[in-house]
């Protein structure tokens, strides 16, 4: 708004000011308005053109009169303008008209104040129109437009006019290299603001408290952090103002304890923090721990500090944080002033605490006070209905986000991605067609909707929205490429994971830990144990979960003691560890069979107090059933307080595992009776103690109470444990009834169970039914022709069994190596059938053919094949003799079935040195002591 008025001819001037002000103090209390401007009243000047009674003196004294009433009209001009300036209140800008009238438009002072008040309240554009049309400028009137732009955040404008002020010669002051500084700050502009920083020292400057605060403030946000400090260090006279820059610059950096220092040095420099100040440190605290927190909030009280919205709002976030919601629920009670930033930071701390009936009960309660939400307030509530998968009451969230029309917003609609991506059974059509529609999608954008993909195993899509994100010109972050690789499941994978791993070293993200944790994760999880390996090596940082995904994978491939040295490099790396490693570790005992190292994880655990983590007492119930001590299972058992449904399993497998089959099934009693609800996995393993146990009626009772009062439908591999019950019962046609009526189409592990059970009775004719049909389903499985030719030995059908293993090696196919463990001394012995590596391969031999004589001394029926000579567990058996205590128990582990020649042998042995022999194969364990077996010849 610019005026370009001329005086009216013939009009007073005096009478034209006032007209023209009477207009603009009609809006204002005129009584304060002489109280502040007191003086006369201008009288309406007579007009000396149309009195011929005015002679010459008249008309001077006229003109004097008119020239002291004009300056009296400039003075309150200025006056009024000054009063409105204070105020920023707009009638004031009627004043220009009169100004122009008066003749005074060459007057820089009113004009500066006319610039400042057109700027306040009609904005930057407008006060540039006056600036334009100012025939004189001074500093003033530079500093005015550029602090006009500046304030609006028109920045690269308020430089423009720096230049330009520069260029015409005036000397910039204090305020102009304030503002500056502020637009350099807001556009990143280091070299330009360098510059400024020089001309300030150059000026005379550099000792000013605001324009330090400015440079401190800059070069934080530059990410300069000396220069910031190195400023801050040069203020003579530190206020408030100046701590509080300098606080913020360290928390801008994220250095919370720097920041919190600093904070103790302000007070015992005598200076009062402000509202301002405790922001910052909340902020700090935030990220420090609770106990700086609340000893801030103490210190708010202490000094007094008035609890304004901004206050509160970082005091219930901080609390938030914390998940101490009471707190926060007491912090924004104190007062009865909210607004909707203060309900939505609680709204997402209760989000964060998983609190979800909170966080609903929060948004109900910001409606019930008046307060609309935001776009961040629907995010955060649509970020607990996906948590709680509150499907309903997130599509009802959606309707009002519709009618509202903020379904383009990009922190609403990733909110609606992320949820509809959790609700969705399969396909991902509505939270695609939401991203579609968001306005600006963002790296967030884009990685909830990857991260959908990667939920549902939607490898390849995960991998093309990736690269749809990059074309569209937006950089993944770590969070983005993690998500694509938990996508990565299947072996299909292998790949894109290779593709995903160069990007990753290419653009440095392998400098974020979650990215090399979710590297090892994959990769282990495929069965690349040497390349997870290799990216834990290379990683710069590791923490627990780096290890905790590598011997996960490590314990899935069946690398157990490569899964315990990780336990090693932890403890001597100093890597704390919680109970889902140590549960990892202690798995990785148990299917070793290896117990001393699980006795002295057990020790780490009561050391390091995770031993009441009901995860690891588990761990150690399956640990010490596993390793043939069911006693100290049966203890670990009784230290948990509250068993549950896993704990239960854990005591009855290893009981029904080493032949305890009433007390297995004794134990599945006590479970129900303890209100316990059996699941799937409690009846296979009851169904195997009613096999292996030698009762088939009660294992049948078992199976069809499973859905007829458990509700458990079985699945197929309570089937093979069934067909297993009644096939060693010798109840073949019960058991080939049950394969045709069962509701899944029989595989070859069906059939193999049926097969089996066709050697131990002989059944020829059965079995080679059988053998065809599970050759049918898998004609690469070895076991299938090993278990037809035994039947053909069995029959006395010697040439047929000889063809049948042939046939096997004719296919390339060959028979899994036996391969049996023994443990000595905490150190895992190896043994393979003609291995001859160990360096006491010579005395094992010969300790053998000892034991062989002994045997036959006794009297007792024992032969053996050529094949069986040296099989794994009798080299182990002999091994153990050799090194071991006289009276100490052996337990010995194989990774396939104990053969029966095998079987004699060791039962003998154990007779022969009055020994207690512990056997674990792939099936159960076989207890030997004075020529007995726990298995009963029932294995």
């Amino acid at each position: 708004m610019s005026l370009r008025l001329g005086r009216s001819p013939g009009a007073s001037p005096s009478v034209a000011a006032s007209t023209l002000l009477s207009a603009s103090l009609k809006n204002l209390p005129f009584t304060s308005v002489q109280r502040q401007f007191p003086g006369k009243r201008s009288k309406p000047s007579p007009s000396f053109v149309t009195n011929p009674e005015w002679g010459p003196s008249r008309c001077s004294q006229s003109a004097n009169s008119e020239t002291a009433e004009c300056r009296v009209s400039e003075d309150f001009c200025l006056r009024f303008l000054s009063h409105c300036n204070s105020k920023s209140l707009k009638g004031g800008i009627s004043v220009h008209s009169s100004v122009i009238k008066l003749g005074v438009s060459d007057n820089l002072f009113l004009n500066n104040n006319l610039l400042s008040l057109y700027s306040k309240c009609l904005g930057a554009d407008e006060a540039r129109n006056l600036f334009d049309e100012l025939p004189e400028r001074d500093v003033v009137s530079w500093t005015g437009i550029i602090s006009a732009y500046a304030r609006e955040r028109n920045d690269e404008e308020a430089m423009e006019f720096f230049y330009r002020m520069v260029a015409s010669g005036v000397v910039p002051n204090d305020f102009t290299f304030s503002s500056v500084l502020r637009s350099c700050c807001a556009l990143g502009e280091f070299e330009a603001g360098a510059c400024i920083h020089a001309q300030i020292i150059k000026r005379g400057f550099g000792f000013n408290p605001v324009l330090a605060s400015a440079l401190v403030e800059f070069y934080s946000n530059c990410d300069k952090l000396v220069e910031a400090f190195n400023s801050f260090q040069e203020i003579s006279d530190r206020d408030t103002v100046s701590w509080t820059s300098a606080i913020s610059c360290f928390c801008r950096a994220q250095e919370w304890t720097p920041a919190v220092s600093l904070y103790i040095r302000m007070i015992e420099e005598g200076t009062s923090p402000n509202e301002f100040t405790f922001v910052k440190l909340l902020m700090a605290a935030s990220f420090l721990s609770l106990h700086y927190g609340k000893l801030l909030h103490a210190h708010i009280i202490l000094w007094g500090v008035k609890l304004n919205i901004i206050l509160k709002t970082a005091l219930v976030d901080m609390y938030s944080k914390y998940k101490r919601m009471g707190n926060a629920v007491r912090v924004l009670n104190l007062t009865p002033e909210t607004d909707v930033m203060l309900w939505t930071a609680l709204i997402s701390g209760y989000t964060q605490a998983s609190d979800f009936e909170g966080a609903l009960g929060a948004f109900s309660r910001m409606e019930q006070a008046g307060v609309s939400p935001n776009s961040f307030a629907f995010s955060s509530i649509l970020n607990a209905c996906s948590s709680v998968q509150a499907v309903k009451l997130g599509k009802q969230i959606h309707s009002r986000v519709i009618r509202l029309g903020l379904e383009r917003d990009v922190s609403v609609g990733n909110a609606l991605v992320d949820l509809y991506a959790k609700i969705s059974s399969t396909v991902l059509e509505e939270p695609l067609r939401i991203f579609e529609g968001i306005a600006a999608p963002n790296v967030i954008s884009w990685t909830s909707l990857i991260a959908g993909y990667a939920q549902h195993g939607l490898a390849q899509e995960a991998f093309e929205a990736l690269v749809d994100m990059q074309v569209s010109g937006i950089r993944p972050n770590s969070y983005t490429i993690s998500s694509v690789l938990k996508s990565c499941r299947t072996t299909e994978a292998v790949n894109q994971v290779g593709k995903l791993h160069a990007y990753v070293v290419k653009t440095n993200v392998d400098s974020d830990i979650s990215v090399g944790n979710c590297l090892v994760d994959v990769y282990a999880r495929l069965g690349r144990v040497a390349e997870a390996s290799n990216v834990m090596e290379t990683m710069s940082r590791t923490d627990m979960i780096t290890y905790t995904n590598l011997a996960a994978g490590m314990n899935q491939m069946g690398h157990h003691e490569m899964a315990l040295n990780i336990f090693l490099q932890m403890r001597e790396r100093d890597v704390k560890m919680d109970d889902f490693v140590l549960a990892s570790f202690l798995s990785a005992a148990a299917n070793m069979g290896a117990m001393e190292p699980g006795r002295q994880l057990h020790c780490y655990a009561l050391t390091s107090g995770l031993i009441n983590s009901p995860s690891v007492l588990n761990s150690l119930v399956d640990m010490y059933g596993k390793c043939g001590s069911v006693r100290e299972a049966q203890r670990a058992f009784s230290e948990i307080p509250d068993p549950t449904e896993v704990t239960w399993n854990g005591l009855i497998s290893g009981l029904a595992s080493h032949g305890f089959f009433s007390r297995a099934l004794s134990s599945f009693e006590d479970m129900r009776l303890s209100g316990t609800e059996p699941d799937g996995i409690t009846f296979l393993l009851v169904l195997f103690a009613c096999s292996h146990g030698g009762l088939p009626d009660l294992g049948l009772e078992y199976f069809d109470s499973m859905e007829q009062t458990y509700g458990i439908t079985p699945q197929i591999d309570h089937y093979v444990c069934l067909v297993d019950l009644l096939g060693r019962a010798g109840r073949l046609d019960e058991a080939v009834g049950v394969v045709e009526t069962m509701p899944f189409h029989p595989d070859a592990l069906v059939y193999k169970t049926l097969l089996s059970s066709c050697k131990i009775h002989r059944n020829l004719a059965l079995g080679e039914e059988l053998a065809r049909r599970a050759l049918e389903c898998d004609p690469t499985d070895p076991a299938i022709y090993i278990m037809l030719a035994n039947i053909y030995d069995g029959a006395g059908k010697l040439e047929f069994g000889v063809q049948i293993r042939q046939t096997m090696r004719d296919r390339g196919l060959r028979k899994t190596p036996g391969q049996s463990w023994i443990e000595v001394k905490n150190k895992v012995y190896s043994f393979t059938a003609g291995d001859r590596r160990n360096p006491q391969t010579d005395e094992v031999h010969e300790k053998l053919e000892s034991l062989k004589r002994k045997i036959r001394s006794l009297g007792r029926p024992y032969s053996e094949s050529a094949g069986s000579a040296y099989h794994s567990e009798k080299l182990a058996v002999a091994f153990g003799l050799l090194n071991t205590p006289s009276t100490a128990p052996m337990r010995i582990m194989k990774n396939i079935r104990i053969c029966e020649e095998c079987h004699d042998f060791v039962k003998l042995v154990s007779l022969a040195v009055d020994r207690e022999i512990v056997v674990r194969d792939n099936n159960r364990f076989h207890s030997f002591h004075g020529g007995d077996c726990s298995c009963r010849g029932y294995w």
